[in-house]
């Protein structure tokens, strides 16, 4: 799939770093070639974006499953998918193929699996892995329990220059839990753990990063214990980024009141202090990367009793609609909400993309910040529509998306 003619965006507001500007975009051969006061040439196509924004393609930090109506619905453009696969992503050949696999509408980017078959005991082959196309290294669904295990892998990534992408939670004290320990768990009768059992995790693994020198990502850091470890570990000039998804500044463990399993996730929903510690995060730059942790579960996995289902949400489609609630809420500013849901997660693979910059590529989404729908689980573009946000209002929609200068959606 290659740009055959020219496009220009014009009458937009443009999201750039340096914050947002009336103006327009064009791209040529897949690249951005002028951005600001455009002026749309002979032959070119022209989109009359009628005051919406003019952005970059997101960037999906972390998701389990592609699904590329869904991802094209949300304004995805990249995505960096988790090793947990069937079979797991421990093996250049798998590493290889996931690369290719969404080109050209849609940017594959495979994070490696740390250990042999995702197993938290021995290395894989990292190193071919990289040179096969994995972008990042990840522990996948669960913590790496062996600390020695975690400081070879931290030590050796160092080498190769590859982020480090861990799932905080201690596993002696998770266990089987479905919930956060507290009144809601015990309310509910439910297995639950100590949102503790994050920070002990997060300690860790900041304290072997700065060990080894490593690039850490904190996939999803949720409890205000954790965040304040990372915000100190920052302060020391520790390399270490941290995440979040929607659910979990969106939502507390009172989402779980009813056994609703579109509620069931990992890691749990926190109390409200700790939710509110999350947004808080999310302001002062604690948190860089907000992702979807799209994980659609069919009915064979979420209509079980509630610490039976399998953990997980669709959120491909809401990510952008909940990530602009922060901005209406002025938590934050367009422009940074574009850094956590692109630039961040873009410098972290290394890929030169999700930035309005002549030079770029033309991953670029047209939104209209103001368009009101309905989350609706019935009518989801994804494979499942196991959305905790199901039924809720939402506002903020893309109305056109260009991957490569070439329309998607």
């Amino acid at each position: 799939m290659k740009q055959q003619s020219p496009i220009a965006i014009v009458n937009g507001r443009l999201v750039t770093p340096k914050g947002v500007a009336q103006g327009g975009v064009r791209a040529v051969d897949g690249r951005i070639t002028a951005i600001g006061s455009v002026k749309p040439q002979d032959g070119d196509e022209i989109l009359d974006a009628k005051g919406s924004l003019i952005a970059p393609g997101l960037v999906d930090f972390g998701v389990f499953a592609i699904d590329k109506p869904a991802f094209h619905f949300g304004g995805i453009t990249r995505a960096a998918l988790m090793p947990d696969q069937s079979p797991p992503l421990d093996y250049p050949s798998r590493i290889n193929y996931i690369a290719k696999s969404g080109k050209p509408d849609l940017w594959v980017h495979p994070l490696a699996a740390a250990t042999q078959g995702l197993a938290g005991e021995s290395l894989a082959e990292i190193a071919l892995m990289r040179e096969a196309g994995a972008r990042g290294v990840a522990t996948g669904r669960h913590w790496i329990a062996d600390s020695g295990v975690m400081l070879r892998l931290l030590q050796y990534a160092a080498m190769l220059d590859l982020v480090v992408v861990s799932h905080a939670e201690d596993s002696g004290l998770v266990g089987q839990a479905a919930a956060t320990a507290g009144e809601m768990a015990t309310r509910l009768g439910l297995p639950s753990a100590p949102a503790e059992a994050e920070a002990l995790a997060v300690a860790r693994d900041i304290a072997l990063a700065e060990m080894s020198g490593a690039r850490l990502h904190l996939r999803q850091v949720t409890t205000r214990a954790a965040l304040d470890l990372v915000r100190a570990a920052k302060v020391r000039g520790v390399n270490v980024t941290a995440g979040v998804t929607p659910a979990h500044f969106m939502l507390s463990d009172l989402a779980t009141a009813d056994f609703r399993t579109f509620a069931r996730l990992s890691p749990p929903l926190r109390s409200e202090a700790d939710r509110q510690a999350v947004i808080a995060a999310i302001s002062d730059g604690t948190i860089d990367v907000i992702s979807s942790g799209h994980d659609p579960r069919g009915p064979e996995d979420k209509r079980l009793p509630f610490s039976d289902a399998e953990p997980g949400m669709a959120g491909a489609e809401t990510l952008l609609a909940m990530t602009l609630t922060l901005v209406r809420d002025e938590a934050i500013d367009l422009p940074r909400a574009f850094d956590l849901l692109a630039a961040n997660p873009a410098r972290l693979l290394g890929v030169g993309a999700s930035l309005l910059a002549e030079g770029h590529e033309a991953d670029i989404a047209v939104i209209d910040p103001d368009r009101p729908w309905i989350v609706d689980s019935r009518k989801m573009e994804a494979s499942a529509g196991n959305t905790p946000f199901d039924g809720q209002p939402a506002q903020g929609r893309v109305t056109a998306l260009y991957k490569g200068g070439v329309r998607v959606g």
